[in-house]
């Protein structure tokens, strides 16, 4: 499952000089050149074994159904090697799609075993909601990663089938966008609002913690569940019981009115505008800009709409003091405090002013993060220097794949291919160490989560594909 070494050790650390000065961004050596091959090996099994008919489960563990942000992030490493997947990945994922254009942040398997994950298809009961497809489903979202990882997947494999499924994507792609943009700028500011933890991806960041607050809770309201990831991970790695009751009263908030948006901003008590949720929707308007030609549609509204996301972005989240985008949390009127990762995100945005990319490059090179062209340690998801900084719990201070991986993107989009080598350097090292783990510890680079994860795999064969040396 997972592969090198498991005690907390990151294979070939004891010698490497701990320093931030520049170093060859690609080793060419024959032992190189084989390790390359190792773990380009390593990652396409990961993606088979995950494999599931006509889609990819995140993990045989902990997530056993289908996940709507792990698809986007599979697709772009099943294009790599088996593009043909990459395209069923994502139609599998579409044709859960609502009628109002959201795309569920979980399509279940009807195959498995009732109370096989917890929340299940039970708790949701997505057949309540008008517009819900024939699959049972989630009622929340994910960042829209999908037209940015749809044109990476037609560009890393420009054949004609390829096109084809693009033309067919292309409309619920728009849809995805236009749900976002018509039912959940709450703010109306022309930013879209997450009604919950999960729909930023980032489960339990310490974003989150003052908005959570508001959710009236008590942590031993679990005792009438079964928590499914406790059972394969370590309770010190996860989300509290405390976390969880509060989600769960969140969902059985916005379930109760059967999932309509409508009047969301005169009652659910949780209502943030993510930096990375917004961040993805204006990514999106630029990947659709660059399929439009191709599918016989108009690029210039989705240039348009990418422009104003921007704006918005900047003028409703941006705080100068800090240097940094942060969450604005809607129920109290104000930004959240704490830096984390997602205050990062916008650098994927390649219309971001130069003042607030610099800003952004700066605060992720502090001592917060860490970035560097030759990385002492791994990207956490949360400032390291912080007091509530946890290294192994979840999105409070752990390195994940995916978010290093747009990190990168932001940072070759705006001219510092220095730090993304030192970036994309530090993501092979991790697996090198540790196998594809679902995250990793943000000082050793032990691997945590589930094992065998599929956006781990996925994105590191991007990554070796992407070789400065060649």
């Amino acid at each position: 499952m997972s592969a090198g070494t498991t005690d907390g050790r990151r294979a070939g650390t004891a010698d490497r000089p701990r320093t931030g000065a520049p170093g060859p961004r690609a080793d060419t050596t024959p032992g190189a050149a084989r390790d390359a091959v190792a773990l380009r090996r390593l990652a396409v099994a990961t993606l088979e074994a995950n494999w599931e008919h006509d889609h990819s489960v995140p993990s045989r563990t902990l997530y056993p159904h289908q996940w709507s942000w792990d698809s986007a992030f599979i697709a772009i490493g099943w294009s790599h090697v088996r593009p043909e997947r990459a395209w069923r990945e994502l139609g599998s994922l579409f044709r859960a799609q609502w009628v109002d254009g959201r795309v569920p942040h979980i399509v279940f398997n009807p195959a498995l075993r009732v109370g096989s994950y917890f929340p299940g298809p039970q708790f949701w009961d997505s057949a309540l909601a008008e517009g819900a497809p024939a699959a049972a489903t989630s009622g929340l979202v994910q960042p829209p990663v999908h037209a940015p990882a749809a044109w990476l997947a037609y560009r890393r494999a420009p054949t004609g089938a390829g096109r084809a499924a693009l033309a067919r994507l292309y409309p619920r792609l728009v849809a995805q966008q236009r749900y976002l943009a018509t039912r959940r700028d709450f703010g109306a500011g022309g930013l879209a609002c997450i009604v919950h933890p999960w729909e930023s991806g980032l489960d339990n960041s310490p974003a989150w913690d003052a908005p959570l607050a508001a959710v009236p809770a008590d942590a031993a309201a679990m005792r009438a569940y079964r928590r499914h990831d406790t059972a394969h991970v370590d309770a010190a790695h996860r989300p509290t019981d405390l976390d969880y009751a509060r989600y769960v009263a969140l969902v059985a908030s916005y379930r109760e009115r059967r999932y309509r948006d409508e009047d969301l901003a005169g009652r659910h008590p949780f209502l943030v505008e993510c930096p990375l949720l917004n961040a993805a929707t204006g990514a999106a308007e630029h990947a659709l800009a660059r399929i439009a030609p191709l599918v016989g549609a108009d690029p210039g509204p989705h240039r348009e709409r990418a422009a104003r996301i921007t704006e918005a972005l900047v003028r409703r989240l941006y705080d100068p003091t800090t240097g940094t985008f942060q969450p604005r949390d809607l129920r109290a009127g104000r930004l959240v405090p704490a830096r984390t990762v997602l205050g990062l995100a916008p650098l994927i945005l390649p219309d971001l002013p130069a003042r607030q990319a610099s800003a952004l490059v700066a605060e992720a090179c502090s001592p917060r993060f860490g970035l560097a062209a030759r990385m002492d340690r791994p990207l956490p998801s949360h400032d390291r220097t912080a007091p509530d900084f946890e290294a192994l719990r979840y999105w409070r201070g752990p390195s994940w794949m995916n978010i290093n991986w747009w990190v990168r993107q932001g940072l070759l989009s705006h001219g510092r291919p220095d730090l993304a080598g030192g970036l994309r350097d530090s993501m092979i090292e991790l697996v090198t160490g540790a196998g594809c783990h679902e995250y990793f510890h943000p000082d050793t680079g032990a691997g945590l989560g589930s094992p065998a994860f599929g956006w781990t795999a996925a994105l590191l064969l991007d990554v070796l594909a992407d070789d400065p040396a060649g």
